[in-house]
């Protein structure tokens, strides 16, 4: 099984506002950097989005290290998912689950693939996390940016 590493971040300029993911891809020395900006979005969407992409982008199944600054993300992947899922899609507090479409996405994705968490402090010198970080608040800056069509203001 291939090994891959993941870095993910993601940003928002306001939250919600315009905001931006990255995700950069290492296999084997070579790199992927995957960005996407949008028009009105939230900060926990962006850093979900960053790790969706990163794992859709890879074509087989694989042995994948996702490093992110995000406890949101990691979190709710590693603690809080089986919960949300027993309990209809909603929190210890009987609330409904925040970005469910991102959630059952990343839930799809990661049953794809052999994951190992990696969570990094943020804004603390983490070459690859300061990378993700510039090219997702890069995205959010750009012209390039789309609707988030599962965003609800």
């Amino acid at each position: 099984m291939k090994e891959v590493r993941l870095y993910t971040d993601g940003s928002c300029l306001g939250n919600p506002g315009p905001g931006g993911y990255a995700a950069v891809l290492e296999y084997r020395g070579r790199e992927r950097r995957i960005s996407q900006g949008f028009l009105l979005t939230t900060n926990n969407r962006m850093e979900l989005m960053a790790v969706i992409t990163g794992l859709h982008a890879l074509k087989e199944p694989c042995k994948v290290v996702i490093t992110t600054d995000s406890q949101y993300v990691k979190n709710g992947m590693t603690a809080w998912l089986p919960g949300w899922k027993k309990h209809n899609w909603k929190t210890s507090t009987k609330q409904a689950v925040k970005n469910r479409d991102l959630w059952e996405s990343l839930d799809i994705e990661c049953s794809r693939h052999e994951i190992e968490w990696d969570w990094v402090k943020g804004h603390a010198g983490h070459p690859q996390n300061e990378l993700c970080d510039e090219l997702a608040r890069q995205a959010a800056l750009g012209d390039q940016k789309i609707p988030d069509t599962g965003f609800v203001s």
